[in-house]
C-alpha cells in the first residue's frame, strides 16, 4: 500500500532511480557482469528459502531491532587497475603487521577460503560476490552462507553481502548464520530517487519488513531468530 506517494517496496525505488540517473550511472550502479546471471540470482534465491511456521508464543515486551550505521564512505571511481594479481594470503599478515584495526575479509564464498581466513588471523569474513560485478555465474551468496557459517564454528563474526530486497531476506540471512546483513544497491536507488529521505526510507522499511517478519515467526528479539525458523533446498523433508 502506498501512502502519499511513498514507495512502498525497495524494487519501487529501483525504477524511480532508473528515471533520476543518467543511463551511464544508473547502468553501473545497477547491472552486474556478463549475463548478469549471478546478480539475478543473487535476488531470487531468497525465493528458495521458505519460512518455518512458528509455535505460539508470548509477544510481551516486543524489543525493536535497531539499524546500525555510520557517516558512509565516499564510492571510489571504477578503474581498469582494480585486479591486482600480486594480491595473495600473506598480504594479510603484511596488513596485520601495519594496523591494529580489525581486518574483515570480504568475498568468501567456500569452506575452504572460510578455514584459510581463520588461519591467517582475520576478524571477520563477508560472504560476498561482490555485488555479481566480478565473476558472473559464480553461487549466489545466500545459497553458500550456512556453509561458511559451519565452517568457522563461530570463532569469527561472519557477515553477509548480496541481494537483500526485503525485511525477510535480513531474517533468512540471519536464521543462516550471519551476525550482521550489509545493503548496497537498494540505498542508492534511495539516494538516487529521493536524496537523504530516500535513503532514510529505505532503511526504515527494511526495518519494518523484519521486524513484522519476526513477529510473525515468533521472535521477540533477533537473538531468537534460528535455523530451525527456514528450511532451504538442501533440507531433506
Amino acid at each position: 500500500m502506498k501512502i502519499m506517494g511513498e514507495s512502498a517496496i525497495i524494487i519501487e525505488f529501483q525504477e524511480l532511480a532508473r528515471r533520476a540517473l543518467p543511463k551511464m550511472y544508473y547502468d553501473f550502479y545497477a547491472g552486474g557482469a556478463e549475463d548478469q546471471h549471478t546478480l539475478e540470482q543473487n535476488v531470487k534465491a531468497f525465493q528458495r528459502i521458505t519460512m518455518i511456521a512458528p509455535q505460539l508464543k508470548n509477544f510481551e515486551g516486543l524489543i525493536s531491532t535497531r539499524v546500525v550505521s555510520d557517516k558512509g564512505s565516499n564510492i571510489e571511481a571504477f578503474a581498469s587497475a582494480s585486479f591486482d594479481d600480486s594480491l595473495c594470503w600473506k598480504d594479510i599478515g603484511w596488513l596485520k603487521s601495519i594496523t591494529s584495526l580489525p581486518i574483515l575479509l570480504k568475498g568468501i564464498l567456500t569452506r575452504e577460503d572460510a578455514l584459510r581466513a581463520l588461519e591467517v588471523g582475520v576478524s571477520g569474513i563477508i560472504v560476498s560476490n561482490h555485488g555479481a560485478r566480478q565473476l558472473d555465474y559464480s553461487p549466489a551468496t545466500i545459497t553458500v552462507l550456512e556453509e561458511v557459517v559451519v565452517a568457522v564454528q563461530g570463532n569469527i563474526p561472519v557477515l553477509f553481502d548480496g541481494g537483500v530486497r526485503r525485511g525477510s531476506d535480513i531474517f533468512k540471512a540471519l536464521a543462516l548464520g550471519a551476525q550482521a546483513v550489509m545493503i548496497g544497491r537498494p540505498v542508492i536507488y534511495g539516494l538516487a530517487a529521493k536524496g537523504e529521505h530516500g535513503v532514510k526510507r529505505v532503511v526504515d522499511m527494511l526495518k519494518d519488513e523484519l521486524e513484522s517478519t519476526m513477529a510473525v515467526a515468533g521472535c521477540c528479539n533477533v537473538k531468537d531468530i534460528s535455523r530451525s525458523h527456514v528450511r532451504t533446498e538442501h533440507c531433506r523433508l
